[in-house]
């Protein structure tokens, strides 16, 4: 139904009760807009009690700040129709009828695209309070929700109020699309990056204070997610700034994940042929049981790895409470498992090569076996084989 048809309708409804008043245009105008304004407030009061006795069953007060939101426009939009149906009554002249018509359509969109505006902000501050509710608005991209929200707002504002005063947008919007491209051609970078930070929040591999792998290179802990970039923090307490784009395209390992935030560590450890693989089973056990940095569960345990060239390779497979812990308790480990090899007397080898020679170049032994040669020319003295 059109705004037309229904001012018809309101205007055709007041004359059937105001026919007592005879014939007086301007009194029955001052009458319909009174009677509009006491309908308003009768359909707010009404809409407050009908809607809060929805909402009060939900925990959520999203739904109460929307709901304290919508008065306003309701009450507007119900005077609107009673002051078109006042002028309806009237009847002004015909251009300034459509002047007076128009100008309250603009008024009607205007208080409408207010409400929209603020629903949108109350609806984004909620979803940062409660990261589940929008898990891609954050309080860094809050701004980014919102401006554009409001652009998308205004520019349906700006094209329903041409429409209702007859002008045609299709020209307007055609310009507007042809700078959207070449904006975005421009922009192809920033924008790329722009999406890709999107796409990890909404996603969300990772969060702040979380440990992160890329690419298996790049290890730290992540202090900021920004809209163009992310920022992580080494352990050489250097920050490094990482763009979206690179990190949507890049294998990400969260070593903060998981089913809890503890991580496994793999220790290497390498000891002589001839020892006792139980012993040192047992000896590197009692290295780690009870460190600092060292969990009791899971429980620790040894695995005899490989035979080395030089050495019988174990692993020691243990986990440590927090990523950041992991430096740190490694150091604590090695540090043990020298002085328990030390204290069983388990050697730890080095690298041992046996040289096998093939065959001799000839000459070599005659050659090597030459004594020194002294002053003295004397044959007796001179060395065997040499001529006189």
């Amino acid at each position: 139904m059109d705004t037309e048809s229904l001012t018809q309708r309101v205007v055709n409804t007041f004359q059937n009760y105001l026919a007592f008043l005879g014939d007086r245009p301007y009194l029955q105008a001052a009458v319909v807009i009174v009677v509009a304004v006491l309908a308003g407030m009768a359909v707010v009061w009404l809409m407050g009690r009908i809607l809060k006795g929805i909402t009060r069953r939900t925990k959520s007060d999203l739904d109460d700040a929307i709901i304290a939101l919508l008065r306003s426009p309701v009450f507007v939009t119900v005077l609107l129709l009673g002051i078109l149906a006042a002028i309806a009554i009237v009847e002004p002249g015909e251009g300034t009828q459509a002047v007076l018509k128009n100008s309250i359509k603009t008024i009607f969109i205007v208080f409408w695209l207010a409400f929209a505006i603020r629903a949108t902000t109350a609806v984004l501050s909620y979803a940062v309070r409660h990261p589940n509710y929008i898990r891609a608005v954050q309080p860094a991209t809050r701004p980014l929700f919102e401006t554009g929200a409001k652009l998308i707002i205004l520019s349906l504002g700006v094209y329903f109020i041409l429409v209702s005063w007859g002008v045609d947008p299709v020209g307007w919007l055609a310009t507007a699309g042809i700078a959207a491209v070449a904006i975005g051609l421009a922009a192809q970078e920033t924008l790329g990056n722009l999406f890709a930070g999107i796409s990890i929040l909404a996603d969300a591999p990772y969060k702040i204070g979380d440990y992160i792998v890329l690419d298996r290179v790049d290890r730290g802990k992540v202090t900021r997610i920004g809209i163009r970039s992310t920022r992580i923090l080494t352990r050489d307490d250097l920050e490094v700034t990482v763009p979206n784009s690179i990190i949507a395209r890049s294998k990400i390992i969260n070593e903060s994940a998981g089913r809890w935030m503890k991580q496994r560590l793999r220790i290497p450890v390498g000891v002589a042929y001839g020892n006792d693989v139980d012993q040192v089973k047992q000896a590197l056990l009692e290295a780690v049981h009870g460190l600092d940095g060292v969990c009791d569960t899971p429980e620790p345990w040894v695995k005899f790895h490989a035979f080395g060239d030089s050495s019988l390779n174990f692993e020691i497979r243990c986990w440590t409470e927090d990523p950041d812990q992991r430096g740190r308790t490694t150091d604590r480990i090695n540090t043990s498992v020298y002085k328990a090899l030390a204290r069983h007397g388990i050697q730890i080898p080095f690298p041992q090569r046996d040289l096998h020679i093939k065959e001799m170049p000839e000459g070599f032994l005659r050659e090597s076996r030459l004594p020194r040669p002294t002053t003295d020319a004397s044959p007796e003295n001179r060395p065997v084989g040499e001529p006189d």
